[in-house]
């Protein structure tokens, strides 16, 4: 059984400018991980379906953006479940750089 953690994340970015965002910047969630990760993403519409998989274990989640507020749900599953308060509060403390403007050229 998984433990989903829900974090919103604001904005005044609009649907299209915060979307286009997060694409540009889903590169950096690898730097995030200790050890590395493999992220697998796909958008369907406004929402990004994504994967991480680290150290043996999966983790997905889903990411809806919308005109003024990004929402995410990530599934945790087993003892990753234990992490959830932390792992939520690294997501609103940083969840908000993936609406940055990716600066690198």
């Amino acid at each position: 059984m998984s433990q989903p953690i829900h974090v919103d994340l604001p904005h005044t970015l609009g649907r299209e400018e915060a979307q286009r965002r997060i694409a540009a910047n889903i590169h950096k969630l690898q730097g995030y991980i200790p050890g590395g990760a493999e992220v697998t993403s796909n958008w369907v519409g406004s929402r990004l379906d994504m994967t991480v998989g680290a150290m043996g274990q999966s983790v997905d989640a889903k990411i809806d953006v919308e005109e003024k507020l990004v929402r995410c749900v990530i599934a945790l599953p087993g003892l990753l479940g234990m992490f959830a308060r932390p792992i939520e509060a690294a997501l609103k403390a940083k969840g908000s750089d993936l609406l940055l403007e990716d600066r690198r050229k």
